[in-house]
Formats: C-alpha cells, sequence, structure tokens
C-alpha cells in the first residue's frame, strides 16, 4: 500500500510538472512513479486476492494517466498498456483522465495566444472520448470506463465551449483591427 501512495502521489506530481512546462522534472517523477508501481506489482503478485482489492489498479490508472498525459501534451505516440506494464482497465480509465488533463493545458495555451495549439489539443482530446465511448464492457469489465468516459464528455463540452469563444472573439478582434487600419488609410471625406 504504501508504494502504491508514493506512485498516486509521484503521478499527481509528475502531471504538475508537464502543465508547467517542466519537462525534466516530470520525467524524474515519472521514473520515481514507475519504480514505486513496480515495487507495488510485484509485492501483491503473489496475492491475487490483494492485487484486485483496487488499491493496485489506482495505482496502475495514475501512472497510466501520467505517462498519457505527458504523451497527449507533446503530440506523441500513446503506449499502450503492455508498454506502461499495467492493466487494460487501468489503461483505459487513465486515458480518459489524461484526456481530461489536457484542459488545463489547453486553457493555459489559450491565455498564451496559441490558439493552434489549443485547438490540436481539443482534436486529441475529441479522439480519445471517440475511442472510450466505443469501449462497450460491463463495468465490472472496465472498471468503471463509462463513467470516466462520461466525465471525459463533460469536460471536453466545457472545453470545446471556451476554444469557440476564444477563436470568435479573436476573429471579431482581428476584424475590428482590420477595419480600424483602413479608416486610418482612406483619404479624408472617403467612407
Amino acid at each position: 500500500m504504501a508504494a502504491c501512495r508514493l506512485t498516486i502521489r509521484a503521478a499527481g506530481s509528475a502531471i504538475r510538472a508537464v502543465h508547467r512546462r517542466q519537462p525534466e522534472r516530470a520525467a524524474e517523477l515519472l521514473a520515481g512513479c514507475e519504480e514505486a508501481l513496480r515495487r507495488a506489482q510485484e509485492a501483491v503478485e503473489p496475492f491475487p486476492m490483494v492485487a484486485y482489492a483496487g488499491f493496485l489498479h489506482d495505482a496502475e490508472k495514475e501512472y497510466a494517466e501520467a505517462v498519457l498525459t505527458t504523451a497527449l501534451v507533446e503530440g506523441a505516440d500513446l503506449p499502450d498498456h503492455r508498454a506502461l506494464g499495467v492493466g487494460l482497465p487501468a489503461w483505459c480509465n487513465g486515458l480518459a483522465e489524461a484526456a481530461s488533463e489536457l484542459r488545463r493545458h489547453l486553457l493555459d495555451r489559450l491565455r498564451n495566444g496559441e490558439q493552434v495549439v489549443a485547438e490540436d489539443l481539443l482534436a486529441s482530446m475529441e479522439d480519445v472520448y471517440e475511442l472510450l465511448v466505443g469501449v462497450d464492457y460491463p463495468d465490472a469489465v472496465t472498471a468503471g470506463l463509462r463513467r470516466s468516459a462520461d466525465a471525459l464528455r463533460a469536460v471536453l463540452e466545457r472545453t470545446r465551449s471556451d476554444v469557440t469563444t476564444t477563436v470568435m472573439q479573436s476573429r471579431l478582434q482581428a476584424a475590428l483591427e482590420h477595419r480600424a487600419g483602413e479608416e486610418r488609410l482612406s483619404p479624408p471625406g472617403v467612407t
């Protein structure tokens, strides 16, 4: 349990480092996160009743979320559950939460005037949602993925609204500035 808690803590810190654009710190935290997760997996391997009690799943999900958040922000290929050494339900739920994490990063990019990057992040969120909503297995198999996908949908809709508002405001501002420039250039008495 201690290794699972350490995994979860390190994963959260790694995600915060990704949002702060500290890739070296994020990589360092992810390495520690993975090390703690492997210790937890090794400790419970001989005890399946403990391994499937939920503690390990939560740690695997948080680790997957941190790695997948990093990949989504960087626009990199997503490692699958085998590459991460986690269960498929943990990977799927971690992916849903990673896509939700993109909202924070996307809003930071919008505030910095990086509209194209923000729109790319929104497209990634939409792709993840489309992938996950197509998984049609009982919650007992997916560890509550339907609930995670529903939460992602709500985040996605709010994010799409924010991006749309920002894009429309930018277009309006550009049109007003263009119009003002035309008025300064036209000779007096000509409209």
